[in-house]
């Protein structure tokens, strides 16, 4: 028979082993949790150096780690993160329209054609309607490789976006790609960035100020005028900050203002 002592001892020691099992339990579950938040912190940095690349594709072959070998890449959202809803279409779809980016270094006048990127056109007015792009700097200029200069984005750093995404529109507007994969953008073409996936579209768009090489894998929505060509030529012949072929460029250029009007 079991004495009141040796049952005691008893009941003491599976009280002991269940607690171990708890405290067991407890360390697992605390290391498996700091497994996961290290891996969410590795995959939320990788997401922000490949946004902080932010650019167009010239699919790495360019000859020597130019502009054109980085990921093309704006902050706009994927589909399923968007927050806010794209704005209802509500410009006319068969008008001609102008968006006009008056900057310290002179006014661009942008031709669009609602007929073929109606979604573009309508998000550009809604949002320069509210003043979105107001007080916005270009913030990437590229010299090498590609040559555009790149602008669209509040927080002037690459990252910035409105929200939402506008699908890919006018895809053919430069004819087939040729063996290289690639069409010619002209000078003067104006098109949307992206994150390099489909529908990625956001505020992000690009200058071509001279005859460029890329995937016809960007919207194509609208055409610089002649004033507004050779403002930005004159800004990408000042270079680039810290004389690399990819960055800041040297003479800021900031969108005092962005209208977009009908006709």
């Amino acid at each position: 028979m079991v004495s009141n002592d040796q049952r005691r001892r008893q009941l003491a020691r599976e009280k002991f082993e269940r607690q171990q099992q708890r405290r067991a339990k407890a360390r697992r579950r605390k290391q498996r949790n700091t497994v996961i938040a290290a891996a969410v912190a590795v995959v939320l940095a990788a997401g922000a150096a490949a946004y902080a690349s932010i650019g167009l594709s010239d699919d790495g072959d360019t000859g020597s780690g130019s502009a054109g070998d980085t990921a093309a890449q704006s902050a706009a959202p994927t589909p399923s993160e968007s927050k806010v809803p794209e704005p209802a279409l509500s410009i006319d779809a068969k008008a001609p329209y102008t968006m006009t980016l008056t900057t310290g270094q002179g006014a661009v006048g942008i031709a669009m054609e609602a007929s073929k990127t109606p979604r573009t056109v309508n998000s550009f007015k809604a949002l320069a309607d509210k003043g979105y792009f107001n007080g916005t700097k270009c913030h990437r200029l590229t010299t090498e490789g590609i040559f555009v200069l790149q602008c669209g984005d509040p927080k002037g750093d690459g990252t910035g976006g409105p929200g939402y995404t506008i699908p890919d529109e006018n895809l053919s507007a430069l004819g087939k790609a040729g063996a290289d994969g690639k069409v010619t953008y002209p000078a003067g073409t104006v098109a949307m960035a992206n994150t390099g996936q489909p529908d990625s579209g956001g505020s992000q768009f690009f200058l071509v100020y001279k005859e460029t090489r890329l995937p016809p894998s960007y919207t194509v929505f609208g055409k610089m005028d002649a004033a507004g060509l050779k403002a930005v030529q004159d800004v990408a012949k000042a270079g680039v900050t810290g004389g690399t072929g990819d960055g800041a460029p040297k003479t800021a250029v900031t969108i005092r203002k962005a209208t977009v009007t009908k006709g």
